[in-house]
This record gives structure tokens, sequence and C-alpha cells, in this order.
């Protein structure tokens, strides 16, 4: 995460992101600015002589999302609630990029793309970012859950305004909290991909814990009022945490494991991985991969992982994926 009016890496490339993704070059403020100018209250010169904005302000971290949705993927409104999370843009987009290799490997290296490919995003949140990403870079549809309504009226809004994005996003209440797939995924219905950012800690006092560390390591010696990137309850904590959340979700994929092709998952923890691969293994996963993400000091990883051998995906891609490598 950036720092505090982080530098802007100008020209260097941020390498570590994925080379696909429209963020490698850092952020070009005067262009956003004029694409955007609700972002130019927020822009400053830095200490190294560089324009760029207070990441420890969540109002300006909201108006550089905003700018960065409108650039790059043609959202021409984007807001959320008051206090809900504000993702980090190039982060988002790298887990789409990374998974959409993933498919890519299993079509002989194309990439499949357009309105055939059904993705679900398990906790979308209130700013529908991810969904947002895929359908316009890849042309994927989306079914979006949540079990907050607020997040699903606010994911609603945002599609109502953007009408290029209507018939690609689908929105779904998930109305028993226990329940990760069932109740979402309809009879007869399938999934090419799975993805999910799961809660981080399990409880509020953990995840100021971890905000307080996070700003001493930045350097900032003023805790802020409030997150940079926000965030409400079922966003950034649940019982158990991270490692609890995914093993529910490993053991519940189960369940559904003939209508998705790849389950995926965000983690954040290192520590988290060897309670996922125990529940992995435990629920007879067939193919599991490890994907690793390095976005400035945070390092990440995606978990993939298929019930469907070889044959039933080579079946899978043959019944669902044609006219899709454009």
């Amino acid at each position: 995460m950036p720092s505090n009016l982080a530098p802007q890496q100008k020209p260097a490339e941020k390498e570590n992101l994925h080379p696909r993704n429209s963020h490698r070059n850092g952020y070009d403020f005067k262009q956003l600015c004029k694409s955007s100018p609700g972002l130019k209250a927020f822009v400053a010169v830095n200490q190294y002589d560089d324009e760029s904005i207070d990441f420890s302000n969540p109002d300006a971290v909201k108006a550089l999302n905003k700018a960065l949705l409108k650039q790059f993927y043609g959202v021409e409104h984007w807001d959320i609630p008051e206090g809900y999370l504000c993702p980090p843009i190039p982060g988002r987009a790298d887990y789409l990029h990374h998974v959409a290799d993933l498919l890519g490997e299993a079509n002989g290296g194309t990439i499949p793309r357009g309105s055939k490919i059904n993705v679900l995003d398990i906790g979308m949140g209130a700013n529908c970012v991810y969904p947002l990403i895929g359908s316009s870079v890849y042309g994927w549809r989306f079914v979006g859950t949540d079990i907050d309504p607020v997040a699903i009226r606010s994911a609603k809004d945002i599609g109502s305004l953007n009408k290029n994005f209507q018939d690609k996003i689908i929105l779904r209440l998930q109305a028993n909290k226990a329940n990760i797939f069932k109740g979402i995924i309809k009879n007869g219905e399938g999934f090419d991909l799975t993805i999910c950012n799961p809660p981080f800690h399990a409880s509020l006092q953990e995840a100021q814990v971890s905000t307080a560390a996070k700003w001493k390591k930045l350097g900032i010696n003023k805790q802020p009022a409030a997150l940079n990137f926000g965030g409400q309850k079922t966003e950034l904590w649940c019982y158990g945490g991270e490692a609890g959340f995914i093993r529910r979700m490993v053991e519940q994929s189960a369940l559904a494991a003939q209508q998705c092709l790849w389950f995926s998952t965000l983690v954040s923890k290192k520590d988290t991985l060897p309670v996922i691969y125990k529940a992995l293994k435990a629920v007879k996963a067939l193919d599991v991969k490890t994907i690793s993400m390095t976005h400035g000091q945070k390092t990440s990883r995606i978990v993939a992982w298929t019930f469907l051998n070889p044959d039933e995906q080579a079946g899978w891609r043959k019944e669902f994926w044609r006219d899709t490598a454009k």
C-alpha cells in the first residue's frame, strides 16, 4: 500500500504488477485530473517533487478510484456509501489478470473472453470493483453476492448509472450468513470461475491493531480517524478471520463441485495457507494452484482449486467456451 504522499515511480515501471495491468506505470495525475476534475483538489507535489495524493485521506483515495475507473474501465459514475471499503484498483485488477491466465492455461494459452464466461464474485462489496474491471477488460458476465443489503443496493446504483454494465452484472443477496454458495448458485447454473476477497480479521480489535501497525510502518505518526480504504464489519472481519472464512468456503465448494470450473480466493496471510491446503485435501480437490502477487511492500497470493479432472475440464470448455477467444 502506498505511504502518505507516496512518490510516483516515474518513469520506472511497477514490474511486480501483472504485465497486462494498466497501472504498471504508476498514476498520471495530470491525465487523471483532466478526465476527472474532482481529483485535482487532492493532488499536490510531495517531498520527492512528484505529484501524488495523501493516501491516508479516505476522500482522496475515493477520488483517485473514481478517476481510475473512469479512465481505464469506462465507469462514468462510481461512488460508495460512507465508511464502506474503497479498494486499491491496481491490486484488484491484478487478481483478475492472474485468474484470466488460469483460464487461458486450460484453453491452449488463449484467454477466454466475452459474455459466455460467467464469474461469481463472493462478497462483492458496495464498490462492485471486480465485476466492473472484469466486464470492461474481458467482457465477462458476473454474479456479485453479498450478505449486506446496503452493499447490494450500492452496487445496483452503480449499475443503473452505467448503462454499458447493466447486462453484465447480476446481483444476489445471500440471505443466510452461514452459506457461501448455497442459495446463490442455482440448479443447472455453471460458473467458469469464482473469486473472493475474504475478510482479513477475526474481530474489530484485531483489525484496529493491524491498522495501527500499518500506520507505524508507513511512518505516519498521527493515527487517522478512519481507515484510508474504509470498510464495514462484514468487509474486514468475521468469525474465524481469513483462515476460518476460506476453510468454510473450501468445505462448501464441494457442494458445487460440478457447477464451477475453478474456485479461487485471495489470501492475505501466509499463515493461512496450511489451513487452506488441509481443507482442500479433505474435500479431495483434484488440482490446486497458488499464485503469488506483490503490491508495494505487501505480498499476497491467490489459491485456486477445481474438482474436475482433465477430461471433465475439456468437456466443460467444449460445451461452454465457443467463440470466447475474440
